[in-house]
């Protein structure tokens, strides 16, 4: 893993362009590329940026077996469960 800081980039940069605070981590083997800017402190983004890469790596390895991918069906598994429900509670409603 490499770890780059970089000037960041974003709209409001007037205050961010001062310190080099945005950290970009290249996974060598792989070569996934994660740019963290969302703190003004280079420590936070650095963290930040190796939870996302992990989060990018385990997506790559693992597929659909991967934490986000069990996660994203959990939630949409609870959507529609929702769904049922408000349509149960209408028809009871208008019957």
């Amino acid at each position: 893993m490499r770890a780059t800081p970089v000037l960041t980039t974003s709209p409001p940069s007037s205050l961010q362009n001062k310190t080099n605070s945005a950290v970009q981590l290249k996974h060598i083997p792989t070569g996934i590329v994660v740019k963290c800017q969302d703190t003004r402190s280079r420590e936070q983004n650095r963290k930040l940026a190796r939870e996302h890469l992990a989060e990018k790596i385990d997506d790559l390895l693992n597929g659909d077996n991967s934490r986000s991918a069990i996660v994203a069906r959990i939630k949409a598994r609870k959507k529609a469960s929702a769904a049922v429900k408000v349509v149960k509670i209408q028809e009871i409603r208008k019957g």
